[in-house]
């Protein structure tokens, strides 16, 4: 176990419905701004609009690079149908050292792309 990972992070932003939820996680991991990403069901209670609300919504996490999060932030604010979506972006202070190292070769070649 790696003892300190500065450089991996989790990505979380959530969408209404699962296809587009889907769709954004799968966007993400072909560009290469991120690894992998899971997908999971979640309730959400939030002040929108003056009043709280809830409602049904899927979270996607996302693993990255740590230098990624700015474009990946930018990505999902792009391809995002929320007024205001979820972006946050939360260190990884420990993990698997062979996951963290597939985390960075799957996302190293979109340092050479283009945002």
């Amino acid at each position: 176990m790696a003892a300190s990972t500065p450089d991996v992070v989790v990505v979380t932003t959530t969408h209404d419905t699962e296809d587009k939820a889907r769709a954004l996680a799968v966007a993400a991991v072909r560009a290469r701004l991120a690894a992998c990403a899971q997908v999971h069901p979640v309730r959400s209670v939030y002040w929108w609009d003056g009043e709280v609300r809830e409602s049904a919504e899927w979270r996607v996490d996302l693993k990255t690079r740590a230098e990624l999060v700015a474009r990946l932030a930018a990505f999902l604010a792009e391809e995002h149908d929320y007024d205001t979506p979820e972006v946050i972006a939360v260190p990884v202070v420990a993990g698997s050292a062979d996951y963290l190292a597939w985390v960075a070769a799957e996302t190293a070649g979109s340092a050479r792309r283009t945002p």
